[in-house]
């Protein structure tokens, strides 16, 4: 009968862990990002370690797209604005898919053309192609292509909501503004549940 009622009282005590671990928002990913230490748009160096106890969005952008990135940073831009003036704390880092370009004072040009506010925004180089492939790959689930003619690279255009354990819990379209409500909605439910 003891060993029993010890049994119960295990499975309680694991079934009452679970239910607490479980976020108060849909998510479609649980992918672990893997330790990384790049290069900012101010020359100053940004790893994973430096996000710990951080909630971040990330995406994967470079500054020759002619295409994609221009929306998706466009709405970067906007969603950094909206969540300031709401008061919601949260980092920004954008990995860009061409390192060999993308210097970080050409970064830093580009992010000023978005007006996007460094204090919380991060633009990352200093890494080789193979190195932000598999980040991007295996971190992110997020495919990622050399370019086969030109110099446009093939990549995901999600934003990833990263927890602050550097979890990627969450893929959102980062082409689609409207996507920002479903970000600020996910968000305000996390700093409710005072988790932000």
């Amino acid at each position: 009968m003891r060993k029993w009622l010890t049994l119960i009282s295990l499975i309680g005590t694991i079934l009452f862990l679970s239910a607490c671990n479980k976020l108060p928002i849909e998510t479609d990913m649980s992918e672990k990002v893997a330790d990384f230490s790049f290069t900012t748009q101010d020359d100053e160096t940004l790893g994973l370690s430096d996000l710990n106890g951080e909630w971040w969005i990330a995406d994967f952008i470079f500054t020759n797209c002619e295409t994609v990135c221009l929306p998706m940073t466009h709405n970067m831009a906007e969603l950094q604005k909206e969540l300031d003036s709401k008061d919601i704390n949260i980092r920004f880092v954008s990995f860009s898919v061409d390192p060999g370009f993308d210097s970080p004072e050409v970064l830093k040009e580009y992010g000023e053309q978005y007006g996007a506010n460094f204090e919380t925004w991060s633009f990352l180089t200093g890494y080789d192609f193979k190195q932000i492939r598999e980040l991007s790959i295996k971190s992110f689930r997020a495919p990622l292509k050399e370019p086969e003619n030109g110099d446009q690279v093939l990549h995901d255009t999600r934003f990833f909501l990263v927890s602050p354990e550097g979890k990627v819990v969450k893929g959102y379209d980062g082409i689609d503004s409207r996507s920002s409500e479903d970000i600020i909605e996910d968000l305000t439910k996390l700093q409710e549940e005072d988790l932000l």
